[in-house]
């Protein structure tokens, strides 16, 4: 048998010394050394005990870049050392991609591991190979078992971990059959702890439910410190979002295009959610200038309008949500003279993003106008602004950067709220061109309120 190591723990301060001492050459304290396991002096340690705030070094939660600058965007400025993030996705979107790349062009001098359970060290190679990343520093391993994985862990010390995926790791102590609940949670809370011990940064890929929530416990989110998801709209964008950060903010949003180099940033997001005609728009369509965490971003809300099919009228919005745009409806209707409720409303933002910021709710007025009464609204216009119950156009932030993206896009007619009463003092006055309410937004974009829809 292994022979046990002893070490002296001092029990007033947790100094520990190879052998005994009077008096502890930490606190100063006499006779306070006690013979202890190092084991459990090791555990004692890691469980914590409390030290001065002054005394905690703030280069250990210095930051490094990812490689990418959208991930850095939406982790909230880079990786942070001893973080733990948790990606989830829909099969086959590209997060092992993601994170290969991220593996591969982190900005770290420490050296990276890839453990992997769905895929073989050559196919990840392969994969590699094919969108030309190469890395001195990126190690692999493959295997499920987290005991196996720790012991790698151990040796290697890497600065960032990649596992892929949570649904994989299994270990004996939570049973014996891997992606189960206790599995996961057992798995995933040693792994984040191990990484925040050791001062390393750790992402664990998470598949997604049908509904697209993170498959698995809800414990599994609360553990770790970030929560990404990874999306996908109708065509080739990619959409990386933050729901949980405890180091930024949760408003900014990523996008990556896939080639077949793998994933590109967008640089120019208008370029993909705006249509570009050689005309007028049709009716039924408006751009809003909407905010997403740190940048402007235009998209082309779509709407149609049409007789219901059936005794109650439906709300058919997967971009934007469902009852806000039928209380956008509603609004229009008691405010502006035009009747929804014998009709099937359909709304849809062109490149696929979806939308949660209120600022988009003039812009989805106009479109719904628009569409009913079949009358386009006036080349290159842009909107923004949060329409009230009332029917009142209410201020959003960022306004006045709002009117200055929509004008270095050539929208030279931008109709938003006024401004709030010191709101943005350090911007350099553009201004839109205000409408108070739906009515006389009706009014400037469409003529006269109460022109009867056909």
């Amino acid at each position: 048998m292994k022979k046990k190591t002893t070490v002296y723990r001092c029990s007033a301060c947790g100094h520990t010394e190879p052998k005994w001492l009077g008096r502890c050459p930490s606190c100063g304290e006499w006779n306070t050394l006690r013979e202890s396991e190092a084991a459990a002096v090791d555990a004692a340690r890691d469980s914590g005990f409390s030290l001065p705030l002054s005394s905690v070094d703030p280069a250990e939660g210095v930051r490094v870049s990812s490689g990418s600058a959208e991930a850095d965007r939406v982790l909230g400025g880079g990786i942070m050392k001893g973080s733990s993030v948790l990606v989830g996705g829909e099969p086959g979107i590209g997060k092992s991609t993601l994170l290969l790349q991220l593996a591969a062009r982190a900005e770290t001098k420490g050296r990276v591991l890839y453990v992997s359970g769905e895929e073989s060290a050559p196919q990840i190679r392969l994969r590699a190979d094919r969108i030309g990343l190469a890395r001195e520093g990126l190690e692999l391993f493959c295997s499920g078992e987290l005991g196996a994985i720790l012991a790698v862990l151990d040796t290697t010390r890497p600065s960032i971990v990649v596992i892929d995926s949570m649904q994989t790791l299994h270990s004996d102590e939570a049973g014996i059959v891997p992606g189960t609940v206790n599995q996961v949670k057992y798995c995933g809370m040693t792994l984040a702890d191990w990484a925040k011990r050791h001062g390393s940064s750790i992402f664990l890929v998470a598949h997604v439910t049908k509904d697209g929530q993170i498959a698995g416990p809800k414990a599994a989110e609360h553990m770790v410190d970030t929560v990404l998801s990874f999306e996908q709209s109708d065509g080739d964008v990619r959409f990386l979002r933050s729901t949980k950060n405890r180091f930024g903010s949760t408003d900014e949003v990523g996008l990556y295009t896939m080639t077949a180099a793998g994933l590109v940033e967008v640089s120019d997001p208008s370029s993909i959610f705006l249509v570009r005609r050689e005309g007028a728009a049709p009716s039924g369509t408006a751009v809003a200038a909407v905010w997403e965490g740190s940048r402007c971003i235009l998209v082309e809300v779509q709407a149609l309008v049409v007789p219901s099919k059936a005794a109650v009228s439906r709300v058919n919005s997967d971009r934007i949500d469902p009852s806000r745009v039928a209380r956008i409806a509603a609004v229009l209707e008691r405010h502006a003279g035009v009747v929804f409720s014998d009709r099937d409303i359909y709304v849809n933002v062109s490149g696929g993003m979806r939308i949660a910021e209120p600022g988009v709710d003039l812009a989805v007025a106009a479109a719904l106008y628009s569409a009913r009464s079949d009358l386009a609204l006036p080349d290159r216009t842009s909107l923004f602004g949060e329409l009230s119950l009332a029917g009142e156009v209410r201020p959003v932030k960022r306004s006045r950067s709002r009117v200055k993206a929509s004008r270095s896009l050539g929208f030279d007619s931008v109709y938003g709220p006024a401004h709030a009463a010191g709101a943005e003092p350090d911007d350099d006055g553009a201004d839109a061109k205000v409408v108070a309410d739906v009515r006389r937004m009706v009014q400037v974009l469409f003529g006269a309120v109460g022109r009867p829809p056909r």
